[in-house]
């Protein structure tokens, strides 16, 4: 039976309610929920890190963001030795972190380091969807500049690496998307699809990815597209999400990619505003569970 590591998360938020909730009745694997035993009871396997500051539900506190940090800490420590299988994560908030003082971009990117591996890619799964994105939290006018075509030659390797790995896919079919209306309009609407992701896609099918592109996204997602694709990259954070969480919201799992271990999250925020108020839909945490025990799995 697989071990899966599952963090609480931000204390104030729903993230340990919705570990509670899950805990009790999920069944396929032995679950560690990691963070402070008072959050934490009614879940059978409890890691305890102990809080820095009494947590007040839905109000932050940045005296707990090394709290928060020591718990990803020690699920991330756990997988790279093999203690774990997987680590399921319920949702932080990057503004309290930074907040404390603490620079933190985002779960992936954190991880990314910890691991020191070069390249992580954030890939949601919903709805019948996978959706990964080229870059991910940025200001949009940030984002034309983060697109390079040695960055979506690495982000396309580890899509097509991680869908044949974790997945299963045999030759997995990968369409990405333009980045300015139309691709672009042979450069009279922004030239980053023509001098950027084309070339970019042309590398990346010499070394035998498969991979159709740029498309508008504005018809990037119309069901006869997909219907031929394992996967959709998506060149900013609300280009490919809007939709994917349209079809899945509730029940989306983010996944990240290139890690030398299963990391998979919820598609949703701390949501403060109903923290503690027993309102939280444990659905996503549960999805999430679902697809890292699958993901961890050596016989899918």
């Amino acid at each position: 039976m697989a071990v899966i590591a599952l963090t609480s998360g931000e204390p104030a938020g729903i993230g340990p309610e919705l570990c509670v909730a899950v805990a009790r009745k999920f069944r396929g694997a032995r679950l560690v929920a990691i963070g402070d035993r008072s959050l934490l009871r009614g879940c059978p396997h409890v890691e305890h890190v102990a809080l820095a500051a009494p947590r007040r539900a839905g109000k932050l506190d940045p005296a707990n963001s090394a709290y928060v940090l020591q718990v990803l800490d020690r699920a991330i420590d756990g997988c790279l030795a093999g203690e774990f299988d997987a680590m399921v994560t319920a949702p932080v908030h990057k503004g309290v972190i930074n907040e404390a003082g603490i620079a933190f971009t985002g779960h992936t990117e954190y991880l990314a380091a910890r691991a020191a591996v070069p390249k992580v890619v954030m890939l949601l799964v919903g709805g019948g969807l996978r959706v990964a994105l080229a870059t991910t939290h940025l200001a949009l006018a940030d984002v034309p500049r983060a697109i390079t075509r040695e960055g979506l030659v690495a982000t396309l390797r580890v899509i097509h690496a991680d869908l044949r790995k974790r997945f299963g896919i045999r030759r997995p079919r990968i369409l990405v998307s333009g980045l300015n209306p139309h691709s672009g309009e042979s450069g009279h609407l922004g030239t980053e699809d023509r001098d950027v992701i084309e070339p970019a896609l042309a590398q990346a099918k010499k070394l035998g990815i498969a991979v159709q592109g740029p498309i508008p996204a504005d018809t990037l997602f119309v069901p006869a597209r997909l219907k031929g694709a394992d996967c959709v990259l998506a060149m900013y954070h609300d280009q490919g999400l809007p939709v994917l969480k349209y079809a899945s919201f509730g029940a989306g799992v983010n996944v990240t990619l290139g890690l030398p271990f299963v990391r998979t999250s919820v598609d949703h925020g701390t949501a403060l505003d109903i923290a503690g108020k027993g309102k939280a839909d444990p659905g996503s945490l549960r999805e999430a569970l679902k697809l890292a025990v699958k993901l961890a799995s050596p016989a899918r």
